[in-house]
């Protein structure tokens, strides 16, 4: 392996530069049988985990998260959410009510390293434990393990009789090896934030009373024996039966499942090597499911066409949970609400797909990254499947103006888990980011973004890419520098501003002064247009870009000299008349963040656009 490269730290964050064929990955294998009892909540497994440590480090530790431990009075998670300035509404202080047959836990039996017992300990949600044979690097060593664990009461993600009725979501509900990168552990306490998973192989055997109908990650491999929609064949089950499931996944970093004994399982093509799967209650909301389905078929051509291919050849979109969130292959989803709705947390989760389930960001850290780019890929998606004149990017450009007003905004670079407000996080996260993309699309230009995002994906899937990776990726594809972008739009608060400050004319031609307010630096696309209805595009290149973009909208345009970022003022010529001029605009596509629109024109008017009203993000 070539040796890595640490370089400064560059807007907040520890950055690695390295050829994604340097970046070394470990890799997990697990078979898990697990023996659920649904009258009692419980269930007990066996896991027998192969881990390879790809490292050039040697460990003496090792460390897995125990998510359902966070379902008990007194847990980290509980204690946050009752101190947090905005509790997350689902969560408030209902873990601290929890009476014992309602909590969650995940209880360690027996663990053996290589056929040896070691110590450990159950640390909240972490369990540490202490090796008496280290890993060596680039070995591999078997853990096998004992537990139980009894699931509770739904509150957040997993659990059981959510609000709408299904029995069961099992998300988070096994033991699970917490990943190790070129930055170490990263053993963090479940407080109901983000994700960071190692990839791997998982075979799961799942052991129930055959009433129930499971949904889960992966390829179920004894669909004739099961039934319930897995096969073509009629396969009927007594009272009191039991069955075992048993479900293979590739290639994936999470694994999880869902039963209920009501759900109806349809089953819908995208193409030949996709299959949409499709698992809901048949209550007075079914006929929504059934039309949602051909748009979710949409949704996913879409994004095969835009950013990728997808790999597997199944998911599933699960109706479960406590709202929508993203699994390998899966998704749980709540339906109780209107048909758009449905379709727009579908796509949104479905998305998650390429941005966190394959390319698999540290999202602990990096929450926008994956959120972020999910809710712009959403945006774009739904004003395909729903047309409309609107800007799709509207909301999410005003939410962001909402939250810097309100003087809560945190860098992107603060720890999802370490927001002072839920609102600060869900902003920062889900619009924050996903105006980095749609702002830089506006620097470099759509058609290369939309390339560079194809580019990004095809080389960086599987690999866990940092911003840096990203932002190599960009500056490849349009030739420009971006350290300035990352720099300022994700490691601080600074935000924009620029203003026509003056119209001045002198003679045949009129004198032009912007002025910059706020203390983020943009690279500006001008238009005037004049009395006559003609049009001339000016664009002013930021000096530290070192170039300028590419974009067919504006081929014909005017390049004016390049803008250094510390000059608070940039003056240029028009050579025609002021009387001839109608209107100058800043930003006409209104893909910058400028945070008064109405100084971008002259002569000024005051503006009623969507874009510059606040809307509450979930």
């Amino acid at each position: 392996m070539k040796k890595l490269l640490i370089v400064m730290l560059l807007g907040g964050w520890a950055t690695v530069v390295s050829a994604q064929s340097d970046r070394w990955q470990q890799r997990v294998k697990y078979d898990m049988n697990i023996n659920f009892d649904a009258t009692t909540h419980r269930f007990t497994g066996t896991q027998k985990l192969v881990y390879s440590n790809n490292s050039p480090d040697t460990l003496h530790k090792v460390f897995y998260h125990l998510y359902f431990n966070a379902f008990q009075p007194g847990s980290q998670m509980d204690v946050r959410s009752r101190t947090i300035k905005d509790p997350d509404a689902r969560v408030m202080d209902r873990i601290s009510k929890l009476s014992p047959n309602e909590i969650g836990y995940q209880k360690i039996n027996t663990l053996k390293h290589n056929g040896k017992p070691v110590k450990y300990e159950v640390v909240g949600t972490i369990l540490e434990v202490t090796l008496t044979e280290p890993l060596m690097p680039r070995t591999q060593h078997t853990f096998d393990m004992d537990f139980e664990a009894q699931v509770p009461v739904q509150i957040r993600r997993s659990g059981r009789f959510n609000k709408e009725g299904i029995d069961y979501s099992m998300a988070q509900w096994y033991p699970k090896m917490s990943e190790y990168d070129y930055e170490g552990w990263h053993a963090n306490p479940y407080i109901a934030r983000e994700f960071y998973g190692i990839w791997g192989d998982y075979d799961v055997k799942i052991n129930m009373d055959a009433s129930y109908v499971i949904a889960a990650t992966g390829y179920l491999q004894n669909p004739d024996k099961i039934g319930h929609g897995y096969s073509k064949k009629t396969v009927t089950h007594k009272k009191g039966d039991r069955l075992t499931w048993h479900f293979v996944a590739p290639n994936v970093h999470d694994f999880v499942w869902a039963a209920d004994p009501d759900y109806k399982h349809d089953v819908v093509k995208v193409d030949n090597d996709l299959d949409l799967h499709f698992f809901y209650q048949t209550d007075t909301l079914a006929d929504n499911w059934k039309q949602m389905q051909p748009y979710a078929v949409k949704c996913f051509q879409i994004m095969n066409q835009r950013f990728g291919r997808y790999p597997y050849k199944q998911y599933s979109v699960i109706q479960g949970g406590d709202g929508g969130m993203e699994y390998p292959m899966a998704t749980l989803i709540t339906s109780h609400t209107s048909f758009r709705g449905l379709v727009s947390v579908t796509v949104h989760e479905s998305i998650h797909s390429w941005f966190q389930m394959l390319l698999g960001t540290n999202e602990s850290k990096y929450p926008w990254m994956d959120e972020g780019f999910t809710t712009y890929a959403q945006n774009e998606v739904m004003a395909q499947l729903f047309p409309s004149r609107s800007n799709p990017h509207a909301a999410t450009y005003g939410a962001y103006r909402s939250l810097v007003q309100s003087g809560l905004e945190e860098p992107l670079t603060t720890h999802s888990d370490h927001y002072n407000t839920n609102r600060a996080y869900s902003v920062a996260s889900y619009v924050k980011g996903s105006v980095f993309l749609h702002q830089l699309s506006y620097i470099i230009g759509q058609e290369t973004l939309d390339r560079a995002m194809k580019r990004y994906y095809n080389e960086w899937r599987y690999k866990h890419p940092n911003p840096t990776d990203l932002k190599r990726i960009m500056e490849k594809e349009s030739g420009l520098e971006l350290d300035w972008y990352w720099e300022n739009w994700v490691g601080t608060t600074k935000t924009i501003d620029y203003a026509v400050k003056e119209v001045r004319p002198s003679g045949t031609t009129t004198s032009v002064t912007l002025e910059r307010i706020g203390q983020m630096p943009m690279p500006l696309d001008v238009v005037v247009t004049y009395r006559d209805g003609s049009q001339e595009n000016f664009y002013i290149p930021l000096e530290i870009m070192r170039g300028e973009k590419t974009e067919a909208a504006y081929q014909k345009r005017t390049i004016l000299t390049d803008w250094g970022w510390t000059y608070p003022e940039y003056g240029f010529t028009i050579n025609r008349p002021a009387t001839d001029i109608a209107r100058i605009v800043i930003d006409p596509t209104e893909r910058l963040a400028d945070m008064d629109y109405d100084n971008n024109i002259y002569p000024s008017a005051p503006r009623t656009s969507p874009r510059l009203q606040g809307e509450k993000v979930q």
